[in-house]
């Protein structure tokens, strides 16, 4: 079935204004950092009094990086997220075993075998597919080569690595992705949310869904 609306996903909220902006603007999903050496880190307890002030029918992701169970059962506890999304070297079995539904990153680099990620973790809700740095998890603000995505995956495809206003209708058009995940393309400084940005990416989204709507008729 074609894909009518490609969800979108705003990271690395850390003020409960910024997760009002985007929600008004239309965000079907906030993503909440756990991860301290982060610019965009935020404790579980201050997560979990933005995730109070939510309306209903907005999903809360947790992005983890290497955590053991004992400290993933706390953040879920405290904070009230949904899912987790996990962004380091966790096995298909922690991930399983964590207790919420969840997303698996793959950061995309020279040697990344998409679709043998897609088949390790074909247990997760979603595969969300990243740029690769050395020296960070996730959060790069940096694109990758698109073309590398195959066309059909076991998992649906969450296209989050620099994307922004500019060039996020761009990767809709070409990838078709069921979701795309946007957190230093709308800050106007790192870990800083800009809201006119926020508002800006969720507008094109919705164009470009229009536009490929459009053209199917």
């Amino acid at each position: 079935m074609d894909r009518l609306r490609t969800r979108v996903k705003i990271c690395g909220i850390v003020d409960p204004d910024d997760a009002h902006i985007a929600v008004e603007g239309g965000a079907d999903a906030l993503g909440f950092v756990f991860h301290e050496p982060s610019v965009r880190y935020v404790a579980p307890e201050r997560a979990a009094a933005i995730i109070r002030e939510l309306p209903a029918f907005i999903d809360t992701v947790g992005v983890v990086v290497d955590l053991g169970r004992q400290e993933l059962d706390n953040i879920a506890r405290v904070s009230g997220i949904d899912y987790f999304q996990f962004h380091g070297e966790e096995d298909p079995q922690l991930c399983a075993a964590a207790g919420l539904p969840y997303l698996k990153a793959l950061r995309i680099g020279a040697d990344t075998d998409v679709r043998a990620g897609a088949e390790r973790y074909a247990g997760a809700k979603g595969l969300l597919l990243d740029a690769f740095a050395d020296d960070l998890a996730g959060g790069t603000g940096n694109t990758f080569d698109w073309s590398r995505i195959p066309a059909y995956l076991p998992v649906p495809v969450f296209l989050a690595g620099g994307l922004d206003s500019g060039n996020v209708a761009e990767a809709i058009g070409l990838v078709h992705p069921f979701g795309v995940d946007v957190s230093s393309g709308v800050e106007s400084t790192p870990g800083v949310k800009d809201p006119a940005r926020i508002i800006e990416f969720l507008r094109t989204v919705a164009d470009a869904d229009y536009q490929l709507r459009q053209a199917r008729l």
